[in-house]
């Protein structure tokens, strides 16, 4: 498609959406403040999350963690376990260390330019625009995969958004129809993704810019937006014991490197001894990104004291029980394995 240089005649496009999202705003608790800490925090915990399943999480968090300097000074198992089940944990890492860059480098003021918010740990170009948008008045899209499809139907465009350069060529196209308010702008065009123009199944009819929209006049809803096929998923092969002695069993803490940054695991490995003691395994499947996990556990019953303290006394394990291990952060399988074994 040959994009418009002025926008002059789509602006139209983008006051209509204002106007839809003044009476239509979804309710929610982050958009009350223009707090860029909460507003950043939000951005992340929504990244990967559905706002129904994330909202509970969003409020737990920022009841512990109100502000940046209260994140920057927990520790980080603490983070890690206020993150307990949104997945995706290096999202927390990322956020505490970014939030220890604010003290350091803002002298805890949170940065009001795109580029300097751009310069924090783990965030991307949508969230510094979405940040900067909202609480200072920036004017840069916020573009994510809702502008991606409401933008490419709009304008039946066919660029392909798996493209390198679909965030810049996106952004472009945003900026024809981007009115004045860019961080309402940039809200709206969340809701519109998220209620009307969806991934299946759009609500046309009762969209404010279908009388506009090339894709839905031409009945090619649809086709848009355009994706090369995903690479597919790697299967990946794990290996764990749960060693267990009465009610206590043996964890440790994964470094940063891989899956599953520094959450809790079981041992990877046993010793010719310990063998004896497997009384069963069981193979659990689970998806991730770009893995597909096939995870294998031995469940060993150790009832030789003495086997059990020259294990621990030999590597570096931590010792818990049912009850220790909620104060832990566990990838889900793992944490789905303890919740069940220990009732058998």
């Amino acid at each position: 498609m040959e994009k418009n240089n002025t926008g002059s005649d789509f602006l139209h496009v983008g006051n209509r959406l204002l106007e839809w999202y003044r009476n239509n705003a979804r309710d929610l608790p982050f958009r009350q403040t223009k707090d860029p800490y909460k507003i950043w925090i939000c951005e992340i915990v929504f990244q990967q999350t559905r706002i129904n399943q994330g909202l509970n999480h969003y409020n737990n968090f920022i009841k512990r963690f109100p502000d940046v300097k209260t994140l920057a000074e927990a520790e980080e198992n603490e983070v890690l376990l206020y993150w307990k089940g949104l997945g995706y944990y290096s999202r927390a890492i990322n956020i505490h260390k970014a939030s220890q860059q604010i003290m350091n480098d803002y002298q805890g003021v949170f940065p009001a330019q795109y580029e300097e918010i751009l310069k924090l740990k783990g965030v991307g170009k949508y969230t510094a625009a979405a940040v900067s948008s909202i609480c200072f008045g920036g004017r840069m899209p916020a573009v994510d995969g809702n502008f991606y499809r409401v933008l490419s139907r709009f304008f039946a465009d066919d660029f392909d958004i798996s493209n390198s350069r679909a965030f810049t060529y996106f952004s472009e196209l945003a900026a024809l129809v981007m009115p004045e308010n860019v961080g309402d702008f940039n809200q709206a065009m969340m809701d519109i993704g998220s209620e009307i123009c969806k991934p299946k199944n759009p609500l046309c009819g009762e969209c404010p810019i279908n009388e506009d929209c090339i894709a839905f006049s031409l009945q090619k809803i649809s086709d848009y937006p355009v994706k090369t096929k995903k690479v597919k998923a790697e299967d990946l092969a794990l290996t764990y014991y749960f060693v267990h002695r009465n009610e206590q069993f043996l964890i440790r803490q994964r470094g940063d490197d891989f899956i599953w940054k520094k959450l809790f695991e079981f041992p990877s490995s046993i010793s010719a001894e310990m063998e004896a003691f497997i009384t069963n395994s069981k193979t659990i499947t689970h998806k991730l990104t770009h893995k597909n996990l096939i995870i294998e556990i031995f469940n060993v019953n150790v009832t030789s004291e003495a086997l059990w303290n020259d294990f621990i006394a030999e590597n570096q394990y931590e010792i818990t029980d049912i009850q220790g291990s909620h104060e832990k952060s566990f990838p889900k399988p793992l944490e789905n394995y303890i919740q069940n074994s220990l009732k058998d």
